[in-house]
């Protein structure tokens, strides 16, 4: 896998102060047809060529980016997360068989969230167990009072806060925070569907039903059609926009045409007909 880091340039490395940057480059990346990856594939599988499996990994970075988000509720760098999953992406291209038939993006999804997992997994329990350099310390000093005492009683509690310098409700809580116990992110293979129903939280992020390179499609064709809409509503006179603003985009507050029309001192019927031409005019912009 060096080999083919090392051939990577620094754009596959998101920087968590251009985020936003590099989320805007790789989108900007064109994505391949299936012939073209294809083409690509075949060249990096039997001819080992770097710049192919350059080519590959830069088109479907954005499709990172889009799972990468997916885990952002875990308080975890965005930035950190793309590129744990960027480095699945590499190892998917690495293993990336062709003759199989499938799409890369098909096959770079499992590689690409095991890396993150993996990742969420190393960063998430001490995150929540201790989160600052007191907490820290009172992680670790509290762990060895356990490992002589045991549980703790009411006077086992009140002896170690003396000891350590902290109040009851600081041992308790983190007493309570050591106590919860790791589980295996994903299902381990001698589970036996027979017995007790298996529980695995890795079920609960993935969707099975979901296509990521249709979700990053149709994403970006939702966000090309509305920078069309409103470039083309600021064609029109400041009357028209504001009338098409109040009655169809102000989701909070929408204005009726009596209202309008009191606004603009003329009648009910001359506000729908405004909107009306609006409309038309609109509908033929985005119709060019």
């Amino acid at each position: 896998m060096s080999k083919l880091s090392q051939s990577m340039n620094l754009s596959v490395t998101p920087h968590s102060g251009s985020i936003e940057a590099y989320v805007s480059s790789v989108t900007s990346i064109s994505m391949l047809t299936a012939d073209q990856e294809r083409e690509l594939a075949f060249d990096l599988y039997e001819n080992e060529n770097l710049a192919a499996a350059k080519q590959l990994i830069m088109s479907h970075l954005r499709f990172v980016v889009h799972i990468a988000r997916s885990y952002s509720g875990y308080g975890l760098p965005q930035a950190d997360l793309i590129q744990e999953g960027n480095i699945g992406l590499m190892k998917a291209v690495k293993r990336f068989n062709p003759e199989v038939g499938v799409r890369l993006v098909s096959f770079a999804v499992h590689w690409i969230k095991a890396e993150i997992h993996e990742f969420v997994l190393k960063n998430w329990r001490i995150v929540k167990v201790a989160t600052t350099k007191a907490q820290r310390k009172l992680f670790f000093n509290l762990r060895k009072s356990k490992k002589r005492l045991g549980w703790f009683s009411n006077d086992e509690v009140a002896t170690v806060a003396e000891t350590l310098g902290v109040s009851k409700k600081e041992v308790l809580e983190m007493e309570s925070r050591m106590s919860n116990y790791d589980m295996a992110f994903d299902m381990s293979n001698d589970d036996d569907d027979s017995e007790t129903p298996a529980y695995s939280p890795s079920l609960y992020l993935e969707r099975d039903n979901s296509d990521v390179a249709e979700n990053v499609a149709n994403k970006e064709w939702e966000e090309h059609t509305n920078k069309r809409l409103f470039s083309a509503i600021k064609t029109l006179d400041e009357r028209s926009q504001d009338i098409l603003h109040s009655r169809w985009l102000n989701d909070n507050n929408k204005s009726t045409l009596q209202e309008l029309a009191d606004k603009y001192s003329v009648s009910a019927e001359r506000v729908r007909q405004l909107e009306k031409n609006a409309m038309k005019k609109i509908q033929g912009l985005l119709a060019a």
